[in-house]
């Protein structure tokens, strides 16, 4: 009898780990699929998310549906509307650069913090590969440039300096920023790839890079705090210059058709 109930219980339990399994699957299709949608324009600023349609088009219930839309609103590509339901949210010019700030400031307090606490010779030298693997990649010329491994390799140069901190809290505060609209560390690089000038900005960016570590490993961290508030602000700069360029190449960048072009403000020209 014993053996009967804890095959019971066993079962029992199975079933609900696959139940939480597929929530969670379910969760993921609804963010990832709402998400997309957004960033490459199939919803546009002021659209409302009708949530019937969009829940039989992603093959899911409604319920993970309106956990995704949650999760976008705090990541400020919905907002809600006063009669209920969400519609895709008009960004402006400033929002995004002050989302840009916010993590260059939390960049920096995470590269103080691993200059403070001091970092292994086999962290040093795992960012160090990374950084040499980009020189391979932005070669001598612009020409040679390989746009999507340089992607893969800031992103994990990027996220191996923050976990240098060793600090859970710092990280998934940074995390949580990166996930606003044009604030990762490469929101604009696709855009790039159609901008020739804007290629000199990748090769100031890989000096700072290496500035960074350098500072880390000195045990320098206000010099390693400044240089990532100064290295973040880069991207402050291309964020004018593709506000104001075509819109074949502003469609290459997501989340950018979501913002609002101030007239008079934009310089489509780099320094």
């Amino acid at each position: 009898m014993t053996c009967k109930n804890n095959c019971i219980q066993i079962s029992k339990t199975r079933g609900t780990d696959l139940a939480e399994i597929e929530k969670k699957k379910s969760f993921q299709r609804a963010l990832m699929g709402l998400r997309e949608r957004i960033l490459v324009g199939d919803l546009v600023k002021g659209d409302r998310v009708s949530e019937v349609a969009l829940a039989d088009e992603l093959g899911i219930s409604r319920t993970p549906l309106r956990e995704a839309m949650r999760e976008l609103v705090d990541q400020g590509l919905l907002e809600r509307v006063p009669t209920g339901g969400c519609r895709v949210c008009s960004l402006t010019r400033r929002d995004v650069r002050d989302w840009i700030e916010l993590r260059g400031l939390l960049e920096g307090s995470v590269f103080r913090l691993a200059a403070e606490r001091g970092i292994s010779l086999d962290q040093q030298h795992t960012c160090e590969a990374i950084i040499a693997d980009i020189d391979l990649v932005l070669g001598h010329t612009a020409d040679t440039i390989d746009f999507d491994r340089y992607v893969t390799l800031n992103e994990k140069l990027h996220a191996k300096l923050a976990t240098l901190c060793d600090s859970p809290v710092m990280l998934a505060e940074l995390k949580r920023v990166n996930k606003r609209p044009m604030a990762s560390p490469s929101a604009f690089l696709h855009g790039q790839s159609m901008a020739p000038q804007t290629l000199r900005s990748l090769y100031i960016a890989q000096d700072q890079h290496k500035a960074i570590l350098d500072a880390i490993c000195a045990r320098e961290g206000a010099r390693a705090e400044a240089l990532a508030r100064e290295h973040a602000r880069l991207a402050h700069r291309n964020l004018d210059f593709f506000l104001g360029s075509e819109q074949r190449v502003i469609a290459q960048i997501p989340g950018l058709t979501l913002v609002q072009n101030d007239v008079g403000s934009n310089t489509n020209r780099l320094s």
